[in-house]
């Protein structure tokens, strides 16, 4: 094929804004050639969209655009929980398959996506576009070249994602254990616990304690501290809040030999003579700190971002180039986000890996009493799973 044809599922924020970075020549190894969206009066307001061409056909129905042999690959961009839902659905027809963050709500069902991808023959991939940036690519090779020693220590407090009351009342399904599963950690932090995992790697142990409700009137998560041990003995600290109307991002590595720190889209580092060890053990005075320099790191300056995902989608498929994150990948941040909520709803630490079932079932517990499910009169405890997928759409 000379263009990968793409179909769209979900037309809202992200689905809209994958088709406008694609018309306006962002991908040119892409043309959309459907859309599906179930909402009636989105679809509505599609169709009155001078932007979107006869050449691209519309569907208000799942099952028939993927059925169409329209597509050659999807991208997926309705709600969380159905992300693995369709992805599945996606594979068993052959259909090359872009995942929106986060890849599901809970692991289990992840879980069952990544191994049927496996054997499904499709390329899969995750849209983790902050991977694309210049400045966490840089710190991630930094880290892990070795030149520094070991992770002695991560922090991130990333407040910066404030929402006011009307935000969460503009959707039923928003800040619901039934309609996302989570709050700031499922709708805000994917990408941040992404990149938590992707330059320092997975913690062996999380704590956490979340606040539900705390600073707006919803069910789930608006502010959340955890803490994280590692294998090493190297431990972690990872804030959030949607609650902070002057909020910060600042992700803060120290190791052996060199301290790392981003903020305000800047990347800086400390480099000591001798590494800490090592002066720490030769060091005679009592106050003594061994020489610290400001280290000069140049990046490419590139963040190709959501387009350059897609790119690489579309490399991979026609011409078998990399990726940016294998589909595959998605489970490791939600498994820290799961961990979080687990540590919090029993009160104790949670060890990596964590008994999904067990996080299954009190997720469930939240949905069965989800306002979300009193709204729109669904059932009390929704499926989500593959087999339910005609019943559901």
């Amino acid at each position: 094929m000379d263009k990968l044809r793409l179909g769209i599922i979900g037309f809202g924020n992200m689905g809209s804004c994958h088709y406008h970075n694609i018309i306006s020549g962002k991908c040119p190894d892409i043309e959309v050639t459907a859309i599906t969206e179930t909402n009636t009066a989105r679809m509505e307001w599609m169709r009155a969209q001078s932007d979107i061409p006869d050449t691209v056909k519309l569907f208000d129905d799942i099952v028939s655009m993927l059925d169409s042999k329209l597509i050659d690959a999807a991208i997926i961009a309705v709600p969380h929980y159905y992300h693995p839902v369709l992805a599945v659905e996606c594979m068993k027809r052959g259909i090359h398959v872009m995942v929106e963050k986060p890849a599901g709500v809970y692991t289990k069902q992840v879980r069952e996506m990544n191994e049927f991808a496996k054997s499904s023959g499709v390329v899969f991939g995750m849209m983790f576009n902050q991977r694309t940036n210049h400045i966490y690519r840089k710190l991630r090779e930094l880290v892990r070249s070795g030149e520094y020693g070991r992770i002695r220590r991560t922090n991130w407090i990333i407040t910066d994602w404030y929402r006011s009351q009307a935000y969460y009342d503009s959707g039923l399904w928003r800040a619901t254990w039934a309609g996302e599963g989570g709050g700031v950690l499922l709708n805000q932090c994917p990408h941040q616990l992404d990149l938590w995992q992707w330059i320092c790697g997975m913690p062996s142990r999380i704590e956490a304690h979340l606040s539900f409700g705390k600073w707006h009137s919803i069910e789930v998560e608006d502010e959340v501290t955890s803490y994280a041990e590692y294998a090493n003995g190297a431990t972690g600290v990872f804030i959030t809040s949607t609650g902070d109307a002057c909020g910060t991002n600042r992700f803060e590595i120290q190791t052996d030999k060199a301290k790392f720190v981003i903020e305000n889209g800047e990347l800086n580092g400390w480099e000591l003579f001798p590494s800490e060890p090592e002066f720490s053990k030769s060091n005679k005075s009592i106050f003594g700190l061994p020489e610290i320099r400001k280290m000069e790191i140049n990046t490419d300056g590139q963040y190709p971002g959501h387009p350059g995902v897609l790119n690489a989608f579309a490399g991979a498929i026609l011409r078998g180039e990399p990726l940016v994150a294998g589909g595959e990948e998605g489970i490791n941040g939600l498994t820290l986000s799961n961990a979080m909520h687990l540590s919090c709803w029993l009160g104790k630490p949670v060890d990596i890996p964590f008994d999904e079932d067990l996080y299954y079932n009190e997720l469930m517990k939240r949905v069965s009493q989800s306002k979300a499910n009193k709204k729109t009169g669904t059932t009390a405890k929704p499926s989500f799973t593959t087999e339910d997928f005609s019943k559901t759409f």
